[in-house]
């Protein structure tokens, strides 16, 4: 075997071995973030104040948006959710940069639509138009 075969097989090798023993995203909570639970009051108070700036802004008249402007919003996340603050952090900027025309489907009050990035909890048994703290 060639000097510039075996360098070339050893660094081929230590490529590997690095990738290996590096951590994966999910190790560390993604994005180079440490894994830290979303706090779920702090959330859906900044989820709430968004809604209602959303619903102000784009005209929308909705209970939900009632709700969000008069600040009832849950004070904890359904049984078997466990969000990172990463999780939050992508739901609420996806949340942010839907446009106007958008946002009613997320503030209907018979079938809101989830974006993806805001769907990191299971179905819940939660009744349509409960507000307060669930």
């Amino acid at each position: 075997m060639t000097l510039a075969r075996k360098g070339a097989r050893n660094l081929v090798l230590a490529a590997l071995l690095f990738t290996i023993a590096a951590p994966t995203a999910g190790d560390i909570g993604g994005c180079g973030q440490e894994i830290v639970d979303l706090d779920p009051e702090a959330f859906f108070f900044e989820k709430a104040t968004i809604d209602c700036q959303k619903c102000i802004r784009c005209d929308h008249v909705t209970q939900a948006c009632e709700r969000a402007c008069a600040g009832e919003y849950p004070l904890e996340f359904d049984e078997g959710c466990f969000p990172l603050v990463h999780d939050g952090e992508a739901c609420l900027n996806a949340l942010r940069a839907i446009a106007c025309e958008d946002y009613g489907g997320v503030i209907d009050d018979v079938a809101p639509t989830i974006p993806t990035e805001c769907n990191f909890c299971p179905l819940s048994e939660r009744p349509t138009g409960a507000g307060g703290s669930s």
